[in-house]
């Protein structure tokens, strides 16, 4: 026994040995792995970081425009007494392709409500300071009119199922009621952000969303409601319709890049001009003056693309702010078109529908090709909190100048 243990000595301490090397070899592994998974989980929670901190209410450009899309196709393949030639084509429009274009705006919005939901819980801070500045907060309207413009659009219910109508309504319309009665309410007493001194285009989008409101409250029925959001909507668009046209101090503080909100001059009337079609029941004189009032202001500014020179150069998720007013104006030129049964109305009408599907594409097709640029460091809204006095700032400034 001796012998053979001392013989074997070299056998056994190799023996040994092997049990100790594998054990290491595991230990260093599972260590590997461990160091892997952690890295792993930092850089989730690194670009998850970053997504939220970036990521804001100004995104939502891109559910307003597919929900303008949706609701404009609806309208064009629904129910119509034009015997044109030209709508009884968009009839051949199959109904699975709507509903496709349709759930893709919904899971669009699904995505984008879901992300800031969380940037509301992890970094509530952001949104506060969002909420306090004079462009980003108009943009908070935009979560509720994309869900007013789904809830018309949408292909499996309709006004007639009043109980998860109204409730859906309720849901989206208190979202507006809640800000109407934030910002207007400083505009007319003169608070921390009076008019003159925050308005820009953007500000008109606290319009749009009392007009959507009124929109989708007359198409279940509720007129009064309806009325009322239409007057508070209209009151105050003449007020910051004239507003932005004085140019006051304050109006040319718009960065840039921000300059695709323009086109919301022409969103407002049209808008307001659906709006009141839907009060009313039919494309009166009303709506069409506002049409009429739209389209001049679409004219306006196509006849200027030097405005928007400088903000194309380089590829931002602003860009998504044509689309949505060019969609509104085609779905006006519809129903326009729809009352009037003239070759001209339609020749209009086809003219403005080319036009809005082929800026939605083009803005799918760029988004697509620079995926890297939709989360920029130097987003305009961001950006332009930095360039762009605060409230306080404001605040000391006046005191300073009237003293």
């Amino acid at each position: 026994m001796l012998v053979a243990i001392v013989t074997s000595q070299t056998e056994l301490q190799f023996e040994v040995d092997t049990p100790q090397s594998s054990s290491s070899s595991v230990a260093t592994n599972q260590y590997q792995n461990s160091s892997l998974s952690t890295i792993v989980a930092r850089r989730i929670k690194k670009s998850f970081t970053a997504i939220l901190t970036k990521f804001h209410a100004g995104y939502f450009r891109v559910s307003l425009s597919f929900g303008g899309q949706a609701l404009l196709w609806k309208t064009l393949i629904g129910p119509t007494d034009d015997s044109s030639t030209l709508r009884l084509r968009f009839h051949k429009f199959h109904p699975i392709a709507f509903t496709l274009l349709w759930s893709f705006a919904f899971f669009t919005l699904v995505l984008l409500s879901i992300l800031y939901l969380l940037r509301c819980l992890f970094y509530f801070k952001m949104v506060k300071e969002e909420f306090f500045h004079h462009v980003g907060v108009n943009y908070l309207f935009a979560p509720s009119i994309s869900w007013l413009l789904l809830l018309q659009s949408a292909p499996f219910f309709t006004p007639t199922n009043q109980y998860s109508y109204v409730v859906l309504w309720w849901v989206f319309a208190v979202p507006v009621v809640v800000l109407d009665v934030k910002i207007y309410g400083q505009w007319f007493t003169k608070g921390k952000k009076f008019l003159s001194a925050v308005a820009n285009p953007t500000s008109q989008l606290s319009v749009i969303g009392n007009l959507v409101g009124a929109q989708a409250a007359a198409t279940m029925g509720w007129k009064e409601s309806a009325i009322c959001f239409f007057s508070l909507g209209m009151v105050h668009y003449l007020v910051l319709f004239v507003t932005l046209y004085q140019r006051l101090s304050g109006i040319d503080q718009l960065p840039t890049m921000l300059r695709p909100a323009f086109f919301l001059f022409f969103a407002a009337p049209s808008t307001a001009s659906l709006a009141w079609q839907s009060i009313a029941g039919s494309f009166d004189t009303a709506s069409k003056m506002l049409f009429f009032l739209s389209l001049f202001l679409f004219m306006s500014l196509v006849c200027r693309p030097t405005l928007f020179k400088r903000s194309m150069k380089r590829f931002n998720v602003a860009w998504w702010a044509y689309s949505f007013p060019l969609s509104l104006l085609a779905l006006a030129a519809t129903e326009y078109a729809e009352e009037v049964k003239g070759g001209i109305a339609h020749l209009l009408m086809l003219v403005l529908l080319v036009f809005s599907v082929l800026v939605s594409i083009g803005l799918i097709m760029f988004t697509l090709l620079n995926t890297k640029m939709l989360l920029p460091e130097n987003d305009p809204i961001a950006s332009s909190l930095s360039h762009l006095p605060s409230v306080s700032q404001q605040t000391k400034s006046t005191t300073a100048t009237s003293v």
